[in-house]
């Protein structure tokens, strides 16, 4: 039994009763804050109740649109229709698709050798190879959850299998699989993009340099934790065997350099890299390495279809939140706001990270940028912080609150892998997960490091 079902059968009436008294008077005291306060009440009580976010969002806008505004429904059909009519948004299905290509498709398990036969004669060899491993996988997927399948389940039996104990292995892999949001191409930089008009080409391009750091620093406390407690490493490779392991990941890494060079060459538009991504990893998958049969592409082709369907259907009524957010002027509230009581952009930009955070506890990284960008990002404009800057500083955000509890997607996927509790998982990441935090806090003060290589590039 779970639990949170132990929880629930625990709870009398009596606490039950409390516990949703508790709850109004919380929505009440926020539904005072004038008209803000409605919508994020009414958005609030439908999402305790289990609704899922996208009917969440629409139904909340629905509601304040018809019952307390004079705003007309063609309007709502109309924005329904532009909200999705974006040519970026294209983008994010092909993503999707080449991921789970590469997923399935072996090329995780030879990026997994190439990155041993490198590193893994190191303290903590093959921990330090599975940082490398979701690093490079993630170059290629653009999903978080996804790298934490492909490279935690098969290096994780083989971590343990070689001597390291299950929590250092669940610990490495939980936090670097985040690594697959950050490190470009990025399906959430893609969204915020969306969300915010901004340049995806420039948002892939700022986080190459906080990809590689964030990594590197992975990298340090896996080896540094390795050392300390003596685990196993691996008999160095010779070089014939490194170029063997190279040679047979060449294909998955060439990856990389068809959507970044093709971006940054001019050769094609990141929605057309994606589309191209989509292609490689399909030839790649099935004709090169021959690890997926042709009968096992429809239900690939499947999965990403209902993938793509939800975020776009998220993505819809995100927009027509955005929309109410703008007319009835929050961010403009907001922004007053900051700026009367002489906040500036330090308590601006510490806030925004506490709450995307909070936020964090209860929503996955596409739900939060959707729903808080259209909020924060015109505030962050009216302070002067960089809006590609504000993106990077996002996606450290969602790669943070991906790593812990209680809804943290990468600790759900490793605790399928692992077959750990969540709380125990918690437990694992902790020395992995205060570094990303001092990390957060770099990225969130010193802009350069995620703008360095964009102004370099032109951007």
């Amino acid at each position: 039994m779970s639990a949170h079902a132990e929880v629930q059968e625990r709870m009398t009436p009596k606490q039950a009763a409390t516990w949703l008294f508790i709850i109004l008077i919380s929505l009440a005291v926020i539904a005072s804050f004038g008209s803000a306060g409605i919508v994020f009440a009414v958005l609030i009580g439908l999402m305790l109740t289990g609704m899922p976010i996208s009917i969440s969002l629409g139904l909340t806008v629905l509601t304040f649109l018809f019952f307390m505004s004079q705003v007309p429904v063609e309007t709502v059909a109309m924005k329904l229709f532009t909200g999705i009519e974006k040519f970026e948004i294209m983008a994010i299905p092909f993503f999707i698709v080449a991921g789970n290509f590469l997923t399935h498709g072996g090329v995780a398990k030879r990026m997994i050798n190439f990155a041993t036969s490198m590193i893994g004669h190191w303290h903590g060899g093959l921990g330090l190879a599975g940082v490398m491993a979701c690093a490079l996988f993630a170059a290629v997927s653009g999903s978080s959850p996804a790298t934490v399948v492909a490279i935690g389940s098969i290096l994780l039996p083989a971590m343990v299998k070689a001597g390291f104990p299950r929590r250092f292995g669940a610990g490495v892999i939980t936090t670097s699989g985040s690594l697959g949001i950050l490190i470009p191409p990025s399906i959430v930089m893609v969204i915020y993009a969306v969300a915010t008009n901004s340049s995806v080409g420039a948002l892939f391009m700022a986080g190459v340099v906080p990809g590689i750091i964030l990594a590197t620093l992975l990298g340090s406390v896996t080896w540094y934790r390795a050392r300390k407690n003596n685990y196993p490493r691996l008999p160095k490779a010779t070089f014939k065997a490194r170029l063997k392991a190279f040679r047979e990941s060449v294909w998955g890494l060439l990856l990389i350099a068809i959507v970044l060079g093709g971006i940054y060459s001019g050769m094609f538009t990141p929605t057309e890299a994606a589309a191209m991504s989509a292609v490689y990893a399909f030839i790649v998958a099935v004709f090169v390495y021959k690890d997926m049969p042709l009968s096992r592409i429809p239900k690939v082709l499947l999965d990403s279809a209902n993938m793509s369907a939800m975020l776009l259907y998220i993505i819809t009524n995100a927009v027509l939140f955005s929309y109410l957010m703008t007319s009835e002027q929050i961010p403009q509230i907001m922004a007053d706001w900051i700026i009367g009581h002489h906040l500036g952009m330090v308590a601006f930009l510490a806030v925004t990270n506490v709450l995307l955070l909070l936020a964090g506890n209860v929503m996955e990284p596409s739900s939060i940028i959707l729903i808080l960008a259209p909020i924060l990002f015109p505030v962050a404009m009216q302070l002067g912080v960089d809006p590609i800057h504000f993106g990077i500083l996002m996606t450290v955000n969602m790669e943070v609150g991906m790593c812990h509890p209680p809804v943290g997607l990468n600790l759900y996927v490793a605790s399928g892998i692992t077959k750990m509790g969540i709380s125990e998982l918690t437990m694992s990441v902790l020395p992995w997960l205060i570094s990303m935090i001092g990390f957060m806090l770099l990225i969130t003060y010193v802009p350069i490091v995620s703008l360095w290589l964009p102004h370099l590039l032109g951007y």
